[in-house]
């Protein structure tokens, strides 16, 4: 007897989940509007135009057109050179062709000129902190919030 008794239990228990479901799941989404009709198919009067082709150009291609200035698909020495020409020509200020120390320092001689408040020529403690280099702060790695 008291295994029926269990089965009846069980069987009334499953049919009450499944009521329960039902009534839980009805029709509560909310109704989607009908797609609107595709436009009609529009006749091709004319054909597409053909996107533009990417340039197959490697890296080392761009860089070798970049340093071939007079376009003779050869680089010279002083095209090669021509960057570094540039840089030494920042710093030779006076235009003769050496670099003296003063014109290579010369950041550092306006370090130097902003941190004389004096004018005295020569730094004392306190003036000689503004020279200091700043660095920026090291950037944190950012933590990995994953369990290990």
């Amino acid at each position: 007897m008291t295994m029926v008794w269990r089965w009846a239990v069980g069987g009334i228990a499953v049919t009450l989940l499944v009521a329960a479901a039902f009534v839980v799941s009805g029709d509560d989404e909310p109704t989607t509007p009908p797609l609107p009709e595709p436009p009609p198919a529009v006749a091709a009067a004319a054909p597409l135009p053909e996107p533009p082709q990417a340039s197959e150009a490697t890296r080392e291609e761009k860089r070798f057109r970049r340093y071939d200035r007079d376009r003779n698909a050869s680089v010279s020495r002083d095209e090669y050179l021509r960057s570094r020409r540039q840089s030494f020509d920042r710093f030779d200020t006076d235009g003769n062709g050496v670099l003296s120390f003063t014109e290579y320092a010369v950041k550092q001689n306006a370090r130097f000129d902003d941190a004389d408040a004096d004018r005295s020529g020569e730094l004392v403690a306190a003036e000689f902190e503004k020279t200091r280099t700043v660095r920026a702060a090291a950037k944190s790695k950012a933590e990995c919030g994953c369990a290990d």
